[in-house]
């Protein structure tokens, strides 16, 4: 069981490693080349405001893994609704129990999943997103989701903090995890 457990993180930190870098070197050979003319900045595909800037979000809609687990766990009250708003590959490989995929916030394709993933939820219905791809600081999904659960009048929602990556701060912290067989 402890191999399956270490083998797990480190695809998962291999993985995140890799989304972590490409993003970086995204974001750096966007950043070496020379500005667009307003009409061809019209032409280029819409980018999702905040990604990247999941350190951005305030401490009061931030919750940590164990206090999400002690809530999941917990057998009084209504339950949240648990989405990951990362990448695929990690959601197929190891997830919070009862979470459901709702698409990568980094994309405008993703957060049309998203939208489409609660639009038949009451408006004050808690939910909790999460990543976990890369580290807090770095993770280009999490604020863009949760902006875009908020413009839809949601008023309970909070995102999971993780410090490092899902396998680091969920699944070796021994909290419930569904992974791929």
């Amino acid at each position: 069981m402890t191999r399956l457990t270490f083998g797990v993180s480190a695809i998962l930190a291999g993985g995140a490693l890799a989304a972590c870098i490409a993003f970086g070197l995204q974001m750096q050979s966007a950043a070496a080349k020379p500005a667009p003319s307003a009409a061809a900045a019209a032409q280029v595909a819409p980018q999702v405001p905040g990604a990247g800037k999941a350190a951005e979000l305030a401490s009061a809609v931030q919750i940590e893994p164990d206090a999400l687990a002690k809530i999941l766990q917990g057998s009084k009250g209504e339950k949240p609704v648990v989405l990951h708003v990362g990448f695929k590959n990690f959601y197929a490989q190891a997830h919070i129990p009862g979470s459901d995929y709702a698409g990568p916030g980094s994309t405008p394709e993703g957060l049309e999943l998203l939208r489409q993933r609660v639009s038949s939820l009451q408006r004050k219905q808690l939910i909790v997103l999460y990543c976990g791809c890369c580290p807090w600081d770095k993770c280009p999904n999490a604020k863009p989701a949760y902006e875009s659960l908020h413009a839809m009048g949601f008023t309970n929602v909070k995102v999971m903090h993780i410090t490092d990556n899902f396998g680091a701060n969920w699944m070796n912290a021994g909290l419930p995890t569904d992974k791929a067989q």
